[in-house]
């Protein structure tokens, strides 16, 4: 065991209101999840996981707070981006925000892991489905993944956690 201290990463979180970004925090940070409220502003906590120290910023997204999220841009390592996966409806929105994203500056090069969240509900899309509706595999400039999971039961979000581990370790040096 070597007792260096964690390297610092941060971690953006980013998706429209109601995807679960702030459901997906408490459930990294192993807090409860059955009483969330929508984000005004930004959440952000700090989590060990595979010798890092995770700073993640959960910043709000409802569309008058998205302007905003360029502020929290600058050393970011990684973008997660969360989608909820039963809400069709939005799947173009979300598609043109990520775009978005994914032209800034400030995030060029970034890995970005796509979260197809609320995969518990009967409702929801696939994650093929969804990288296809979203032209993830145009992606060119960066490494990228997409991870299909569910922030209240857990399920697939160490996946995508590790994935992040092993992606920031190929960044960081």
């Amino acid at each position: 065991m070597d007792d260096s201290p964690d390297q610092e990463v941060r971690i953006l979180l980013l998706g429209l209101d109601n995807a679960g970004k702030t459901t997906l925090l408490k459930q990294l940070a192993s807090e409860d999840v059955s009483h969330i409220t929508p984000t005004q502003g930004f959440n952000i906590k700090s989590v060990q996981s595979q010798g890092f120290k995770l700073n993640v910023w959960d910043i709000g997204g409802q569309r008058k707070i998205r302007p905003y999220w360029r502020n929290y841009f600058e050393n970011t390592d990684v973008l997660i981006y969360v989608i909820d996966s039963a809400d069709r409806k939005r799947f173009e929105e979300t598609g043109q925000e990520l775009a978005e994203l994914l032209e800034e500056e400030k995030l060029s090069g970034v890995p970005v892991l796509v979260f197809a969240n609320k995969q518990d509900l009967m409702t929801a899309a696939p994650a093929a489905e969804i990288a296809e509706g979203l032209n993830l595999h145009t992606i060119r400039d960066r490494i990228w993944q997409i991870q299909a999971c569910s922030a209240v039961t857990s399920e697939g979000v160490q996946d995508g956690m590790t994935w992040v581990c092993k992606n920031i370790a190929t960044r960081k040096k």
